[in-house]
């Protein structure tokens, strides 16, 4: 039976994986695995396509466990980060993109974003971080949340958001900077 996630260490887990220990990431695995496949599922759609980008979130997670800080967040959210990310990449790469105006497109796209995550039942609190995060991007001017949403719900990337916003790339970049930086200052 594996530990419930609030007692599992996930920093020591990936501090181990960084050592190159292989039980380390074996316990990781079977900590997470099964919500992992479950998150990813909800994204791609598809079993047999979630199996294989969960298998490949822990080669990723294996290979780039030297590279997590826990500075810049939790272990957890890294790894889950990571599975995420793939599986927006496969769903962009299999072009099945959701076809919506863009008045409400980001809308329908965080609020499928939230629902999925809070069916995972996944213990970082999400409904509560939800609740926390809604009001601050509220404070955001359209364009800078809009650019938040296509980077961290769509998983575009910085050229894709210019390409939609018609802004220049460095300015999306910048405005992504910013807003985050607003982000976490609201949210405290």
């Amino acid at each position: 039976m594996t530990a419930p996630p609030s007692e599992f260490d996930y920093e020591a887990a990936l501090a181990a994986c960084a050592e190159g220990d292989g039980a380390a990431l074996q316990r990781l695995y079977q900590q997470e695995s099964p919500r992992l496949l479950g998150v990813v599922q909800r994204i791609v759609r598809n079993m047999a396509l979630a199996e294989d980008i969960v298998h490949d979130a822990f080669v990723n997670i294996w290979r780039r466990a030297h590279s997590f800080d826990a500075s810049r967040g939790e272990a957890r959210g890294w790894i889950y980060s990571i599975a995420r990310h793939l599986a927006l990449n496969a769903v962009r790469d299999g072009q099945r993109e959701l076809t919506v105006d863009e008045d409400t497109g980001e809308a329908l796209d965080m609020a499928q974003s939230l629902a999925a995550w809070r069916d995972t039942q996944d213990s970082f609190a999400w409904q509560d971080s939800a609740a926390r995060i809604a009001p601050c991007l509220e404070q955001l001017e359209p364009v800078r949340r809009n650019c938040i949403l296509h980077a961290y719900v769509d998983g575009l990337s910085h050229s894709e958001i210019a390409q939609r916003t018609g802004a220049p790339l460095g300015t999306v970049k910048a405005w992504i900077k910013r807003s985050l930086a607003a982000l976490r200052d609201c949210i405290g």
